[in-house]
């Protein structure tokens, strides 16, 4: 598949682009056999097969992406339906699975299918690698709209409550608790004054609780899901840090339970 078709598949705000700094990011999870780029020949030889309007539009010889690259990219891509995109790879694999077991007679010997069977073995296990990294995000130095986004897109999760701990609140944390309606508990030491004030003027959505006990940086969504955010909010992308999720239920308690002895 091509880039500008998946880069519509996937939903891209900024089409092609989104995909180029997707793989730039994770550029050693794709070699050749999973993506290459178009020569001229061959470009014109599909154009010619295909002759739509978008190939007269593409001013750069595009990508094409093997399926092992299609899987790939799903694991890469913060988009709004990347994750469901995923599954449907996933599942589609599994029926690929089925069916071969079910019609091995349309092979000349079981060689065949055995092949084709450790041939898709070897997805799976590519696959669900990248899957359990999904819940840990590194961020470089300089990314700030990337961890911006990732930071919204957490918050969205919430279906009623947020908790953020932070030792310091500013400009640019209220920036972003002011794009969602939920209730927000932000648990800090110090924050700027006037920056809150002026806030708590036009949105009504953040209570304050000062407590002093905490060092690191956390979100609780719906007192249900923990993320641990290694640089503080006001500071996200100005250096390499990672946001992960938490599933131990006994530190979110704990972490609960540190809150409300205050």
């Amino acid at each position: 598949m091509l880039d500008f078709d998946l880069a519509r598949l996937y939903h891209c705000v900024n089409g092609t682009k989104t995909i180029n700094q997707a793989v730039k990011r994770h550029i050693n999870r794709f070699p050749e056999r999973f993506m290459f780029k178009l020569n001229e020949y061959e470009y014109e030889k599909l154009q010619s097969q295909i002759g739509t309007a978008k190939f007269n539009m593409v001013r750069t010889l595009p990508f094409a992406f093997t399926e092992q690259g299609v899987a790939m990219l799903a694991t890469v891509l913060r988009t709004s339906v990347a994750e469901e995109m995923s599954i449907k790879i996933m599942d589609a694999f599994v029926s690929m699975r089925h069916y071969l077991n079910e019609n091995k007679d349309i092979y000349k010997s079981l060689n065949s299918i055995n092949n084709k069977l450790v041939e898709y073995d070897e997805k799976f296990d590519l696959i669900f690698s990248s899957f359990k990294d999904k819940s840990n995000y590194l961020f470089l130095n300089g990314e700030k709209y990337d961890s911006y986004s990732l930071m919204i897109d957490i918050f969205n999760r919430s279906k009623k409550e947020i908790i953020v701990i932070d030792n310091y609140v500013d400009k640019n944390l209220l920036d972003i608790l002011s794009k969602t309606n939920k209730t927000i508990e932000v648990v800090i030491n110090k924050y700027n004054r006037n920056d809150y004030s002026k806030y708590i003027e036009q949105y009504h959505n953040v209570e304050l609780i000062i407590n002093n006990n905490f060092h690191d940086r956390f979100i609780i969504i719906d007192r249900k899901e923990l993320y641990h955010c290694g640089a503080s909010f006001k500071d996200l992308g100005v250096k390499c840090f990672v946001i992960n999720r938490i599933d131990d239920e006994n530190v979110l308690n704990t972490l609960l339970k540190e809150i409300k002895e205050v």
